[in-house]
């Protein structure tokens, strides 16, 4: 053990109020070991996000929370700001969330002898350039990595066939506040009328990112579907993102509009859940998705597509309903099972909560980042510059 806790320093690079990467990030700072471990949350911040909103909760968390501003993406003056933040912080770890922080982790490790380390969240963007350039050379750059974090075994296997060696990549599943997101049946009535839906009404609902990704489209069909059978059924879609207009225009489109009811952001994801009949995930990728996690803990029933890291969290018909991607049929099906067999999915529901405080615990996971962490510094000698990046 070192003479003096480890100084990490977290780092990512992201627009608007950010989503399950940003909780994991913020929430694992704070739930740290203060007697062997230093966190600093550094995030680079565009001046030109007009709704960043992290800048709120890191100072309500306890987090040691810095920001460093670019004028756009490609702002080199970014670079002496980093290189003081880990001078001054003494920096044993760097510790970056995605390809312009994974970059820049690698390049302070040979400017100033800190050890890289990078967590791959998975590959979810919305632009040809990041699908097509980023993201192959950050899988490539993460080979070079001494450790690299996984958050599902299907993104382990994506970096290991980019190149990385196997025994340098370690899966380790998001982790989820098991006293902050538990059940408690008080709520339930306030968070349905909080929707403002009529009373006799089931409600499925989301919570994620308005983009492609999530397949919100997908779901609005499968309600479509419902209503279709005469099903008293209504969507509730809690998030922001570019594709609110058009979201919404399908829902017209496909004669649901009055049946679905979009909230924005939303920060009281707890009470949102105990307001659900059911919890749906329609998305065509995930990593390990923290809403699947979040409802599992509260008791919200799931039904989820069968994408990353969902199957290692939901068995199909123990802990939740499990339907292909890109398939509002079958997802419109299961939500029916749901609403139809309420003993069933009740007993899935209890299933679901057993198996994240067996399983799922934040605490659990940061054990195991702590590790990585040690072991990291044990095996680089507080790292020079070579010894980093071999």
């Amino acid at each position: 053990m070192p003479d003096r806790p480890l100084h990490i320093l977290e780092l990512r690079s992201v627009r608007g109020t950010g989503g399950g990467p940003e909780k994991t990030i913020l929430v694992g700072a704070a739930r740290s070991d203060p007697r062997r471990f230093r966190v600093t949350v550094c995030y680079i911040r565009d001046r030109r996000d007009e709704v960043y909103a992290l800048d709120q909760l890191a100072p309500d968390m306890g987090v040691d929370y810095v920001e460093v501003h670019e004028r756009h993406s490609f702002d080199g003056s970014i670079w002496p700001a980093l290189r003081r933040l880990v001078r001054d912080r003494r920096i044993d770890i760097v510790h970056g969330h995605d390809y312009k922080t994974n970059l820049l982790a690698f390049l302070l490790a040979r400017a100033d002898g800190v050890v890289p380390l990078g967590t791959a969240h998975g590959w979810t963007g919305q632009t040809t350039r990041e699908t097509r350039l980023y993201y192959p050379a950050e899988r490539w750059l993460l080979g070079y990595f001494p450790r690299v974090i996984a958050v599902s075994s299907e993104i382990a296997g994506r970096l290991v066939a980019a190149g990385a060696k196997p025994d340098r990549v370690t899966t380790v599943l998001n982790g989820i506040d098991t006293e902050m997101f538990r059940h408690d049946p008080d709520r339930a009535g306030p968070a349905r009328a909080s929707f403002k839906v009529p009373s006799s009404a089931a409600i499925v609902g989301s919570v994620g990112r308005l983009e492609r990704q999530k397949r919100f489209d997908l779901l609005i069909e499968a309600v479509a579907r419902l209503r279709q059978q005469q099903r008293d059924v209504t969507l509730v879609i809690v998030g922001d993102g570019s594709l609110m207009p058009a979201l919404r225009a399908h829902a017209s489109t496909h004669g649901v509009a009055d049946a679905c009811v979009f909230t924005g952001h939303r920060t009281d994801v707890v009470e949102v859940l105990h307001g659900l009949d059911v919890f749906a995930q329609s998305s065509e990728y995930e990593g390990t998705p923290n809403c699947v996690l979040e409802a599992m803990a509260v008791g919200a029933p799931v039904v989820a597509t069968t994408v990353g890291g969902t199957v290692e969290l939901i068995e199909d018909g123990v802990h939740g309903l499990l339907v292909p991607p890109h398939n509002p049929e079958a997802l419109a099906s299961a939500i029916a099972a749901a609403l139809d067999d309420p003993a069933a999915t009740t007993r899935r529901a209890v299933a679901a909560r057993q198996r994240i405080e067996r399983e799922f615990s934040f605490d659990a996971r940061m054990r195991k980042v702590e590790q990585i962490y040690e072991a990291l510094v044990a095996g680089h000698g507080r790292a020079t510059p070579a010894a980093a990046v071999a």
